[in-house]
C-alpha cells in the first residue's frame, strides 16, 4: 500500500470516527428538526408571497408545472414495468384526484392562508390524521374497536381535532401576545386589512378535508394502478388543466401571469421541494423520514409534526408582526392533542395486529 493510500484510508477512518461521536439519538432529533423547519418555511414563504398580491389562480399553475416537469421523467423510467394500461375509468379517477387533492386542496389552502396566518394554517394541518381516520371509518376502510385500548384514543383524538378546528373558527378571543393591532395590520411584508378570519378558517378546514379525502381515495386507486409516481404525475397534469380553466374564466389581469418578484420565483421552486429533485432537498426530506421511521418508528416522526407550527409561530411573530389570540391557541392545543391520541391509537393497533399475526 502506498503512502497516499494510507493517508486516504486514515482520513476516511477519522471521518467515520467523527460521525460516530454524534449519538444516533441526536441524529434522529436533528433529522426531524431539519424536516420540520423545511415545512415551516413553506408556510412562511407562501404567506410572504400572498402579501405581494400574487394571483391565487395563476401562482398554483406555475408551481404545479414545475412539479409535473420534475416528476414525469422519474415516473416514466422508474415505473415502466409497474404501469398497467390506462382506461377511461382510471383517467376519470385521476381527474378527481387532481380536483380534490391538488386543485381544491391548494385553492382552499391559499384562500385560508390569505385570510388568517401561517401559524394557524400550519396548526390546522395537524387535524389531517384525525379527519383521515374519520373519513376512512365512514367509508368502512378503517375499523373502530371501542373494547380495545387503541379504539378509544382514536375516537377521542378525532373529536378533539374537530373541536379544535371549531374553536379556531368560531372563537377568536382576546389578544394574548404579539405586536399591537396597528403594526400587525400593516406588517413588514405588507399585510393588509379587510380579511375575514372566520372565512379563512372555513377555507383551511376545506383544505384539510380535501387533503384527507385525497389520502383516502388513493388507497383503492393504488390497488388498480400500482404506480405511485405515475398517479401523482397524472394528478398534477389534470390539476394544471383545471387551474388554467378557472384562471382563464376569472383572472382578468394579464399582468398576473408575469413573475414580478425574485421572491415569487423562489417560492415556486421552494414550495415544490417535496417533488422537485435537487431543489429544496427532496432526497433529504424523504430519505430522512425513511431513515428515522426505520430507526425510531412512525410515532417518533409524528411527535415532531407540531414542531413546524411552533417554528412558524416564532418566525411569523417576529417577521410578520402577527398577533396570537386565545381562541387560536386553545384550538391549536386541542388539534395537537387530537393528533397525538390518533397516532398513539394507530400505533397500538399496529402492535395488536402484529401480536395476532405471530399467534
Amino acid at each position: 500500500m502506498s503512502a497516499s493510500d494510507s493517508m486516504v484510508e486514515a482520513g476516511s477512518s477519522a471521518s467515520a470516527n467523527t460521525m460516530c461521536i454524534v449519538p444516533e439519538c441526536a441524529k434522529l432529533h436533528l433529522a426531524m428538526l431539519v424536516c420540520q423547519s423545511g415545512y415551516a418555511g413553506n408556510h412562511i414563504i407562501l404567506k410572504t408571497v400572498l402579501n405581494m398580491d400574487v394571483s391565487m389562480l395563476v401562482f398554483p399553475v406555475y408551481r404545479n408545472i414545475v412539479a409535473l416537469v420534475a416528476l414525469v421523467p422519474f415516473a416514466y423510467f422508474l415505473e415502466k414495468r409497474d404501469r398497467p394500461p390506462l382506461s377511461t375509468s382510471i383517467l376519470i379517477q385521476f381527474f378527481l384526484l387532481g380536483l380534490i387533492g391538488v386543485t381544491c386542496n391548494q385553492g382552499f389552502y391559499l384562500l385560508g392562508l390569505n385570510n388568517t396566518s401561517a401559524t394557524f394554517a400550519s396548526a390546522s394541518e395537524n387535524s389531517v390524521p384525525a379527519i383521515t381516520f374519520l373519513l376512512a371509518t365512514i367509508l368502512r376502510m378503517e375499523q373502530v374497536h371501542l373494547n380495545r385500548k387503541d379504539g378509544i384514543p382514536k375516537v377521542i383524538g378525532t373529536l378533539a381535532s374537530v373541536a379544535g378546528a371549531l374553536v379556531i373558527t368560531l372563537y377568536k378571543g382576546p389578544t394574548l401576545f404579539g405586536t399591537n393591532s396597528q403594526l400587525s395590520n400593516q406588517s413588514i411584508l405588507g399585510d393588509v386589512k379587510g380579511k375575514s378570519w372566520i372565512l379563512g378558517c372555513i377555507y383551511l378546514i376545506g383544505h384539510c378535508l380535501c387533503w384527507s379525502s385525497w389520502i383516502v381515495l388513493q388507497t383503492p386507486i393504488l390497488k388498480k394502478y400500482p404506480a405511485r409516481l405515475s398517479i401523482t404525475s397524472y394528478t398534477y397534469f389534470f390539476s394544471i388543466l383545471q387551474f388554467l380553466a378557472v384562471a382563464a374564466l376569472f383572472e382578468r389581469d394579464s399582468q398576473a401571469w408575469l413573475v414580478h418578484y425574485a421572491g415569487e420565483l423562489f417560492s415556486i421552486f421552494y414550495t415544490r421541494r417535496l417533488v422537485v429533485v435537487g431543489i429544496g432537498g427532496f432526497r433529504n426530506d424523504i430519505c430522512n423520514k425513511i431513515w428515522v421511521i426505520d430507526k425510531a418508528g412512525p410515532v417518533f416522526v409524528s411527535v415532531y409534526i407540531p414542531l413546524q407550527t411552533l417554528i412558524v409561530a416564532v418566525i411569523e411573530s417576529v417577521a410578520l408582526g402577527e398577533e396570537f389570540y386565545l381562541g387560536g391557541i386553545i384550538g391549536a392545543v386541542l388539534i395537537v392533542a387530537g393528533l397525538y391520541l390518533v397516532v398513539w391509537g394507530k400505533n397500538e393497533e399496529s402492535k395488536f395486529d402484529e401480536e395476532n399475526v405471530r399467534s
